[in-house]
């Protein structure tokens, strides 16, 4: 069974009174373990695409499966269970949370699934402080997002992504805000 399959998935958005074709026809399959990469220019539905692998968006028309789930018949408790169980994400915009230290932001994502019995609060705060120092920001912990630059704000989306072991891993330029090297290491 493939970790993600994509069937035929369309995506238009309203703007006014015209529509706007974000994806058209898209099909794919990505098995566990499978590392996949969509590249291309600004404009042709990547984000789209990663946002509607993500359960953060629905087709217009055809089926996003994660696993064996069709995304569209989830309401919105199991589709953020979905979310927190088996998918981790890098958005190209960090959606790091400004009130939080780089330390808490990555704790964050622990700690939503301690409700659900995962994680003690001790155990969540050593993991998060050893994804923070597996991207090199272990002497950043305490800092917020706005102490941060750039590349640091990119370094601990990538840690949040990855505190919590996820399944799939969605990456929207995860490395963009990074020089070479860093990028290498990250």
């Amino acid at each position: 069974m493939s970790s993600v399959r994509v069937e035929n998935a369309t995506k238009d958005y309203q703007l006014g009174r015209t529509t706007v074709p974000a994806l058209r026809g898209v099909s794919l399959a990505v098995e566990q373990g499978e590392c996949m990469t969509v590249a291309g220019p600004s404009g042709p539905g990547k984000s789209t695409l990663l946002n509607l692998i993500g359960c953060l968006d629905h087709p217009t028309t055809g089926r996003v499966l994660i696993g064996a789930a069709d995304v569209a018949t989830l309401g919105d408790d199991a589709l953020s269970d979905l979310r927190a169980e088996r998918i981790g994400f890098i958005f190209q915009t960090f959606n790091l949370i400004p009130v939080l230290s780089a330390l808490e932001n990555v704790e964050f994502p622990l700690l939503v699934r301690q409700s659900a019995g995962k994680r003690t609060k001790g155990a969540a705060r050593e993991r998060a402080r050893r994804a923070l120092d597996e991207v090199g920001l272990a002497g950043f912990a305490q800092h917020r997002p706005d102490e941060l630059s750039g590349g640091q704000r990119q370094r601990v989306a990538v840690a949040r992504a990855l505190v919590t072991d996820p399944v799939i891993v969605l990456a929207d330029e995860p490395t963009a805000n990074l020089d070479s090297q860093v990028g290498m290491q990250v």
